[in-house]
C-alpha cells in the first residue's frame, strides 16, 4: 500500500508504506539528522524527538538542510 508525504512542498510517493518516524525518512532520504532541522506541519522537531515523531500521510514537512563552506 503506497503513501504519500508533501516533502518541502513536493509529494513524495513511499510504495511500502509511511516511515515510522521522522527519523527513519531520514534515513530513507540519506540526510544526516545532525545537518538538518525539521518542520511537520508548521511546528519544529527538536532533533532528540525525530525517532519519536510518528509520521502520517499527506503531512508537510520540512527539510532544511546546513551546509558549510565560505
Amino acid at each position: 500500500m503506497s503513501a504519500v508525504l508533501k516533502i518541502n512542498g513536493a509529494e513524495k510517493t513511499f510504495d511500502d508504506g509511511l516511515p515510522s518516524n521522522l527519523s527513519e525518512l531520514l534515513t530513507i532520504l540519506k540526510i544526516d539528522t545532525a545537518t538538518v532541522v525539521a518542520e511537520i506541519d508548521g511546528k519544529i522537531i527538536e532533533r532528540k524527538d525525530f525517532a519519536q515523531t510518528s509520521l502520517n500521510e499527506a503531512q508537510a514537512i520540512e527539510l532544511i538542510r546546513f551546509v558549510g563552506g565560505g
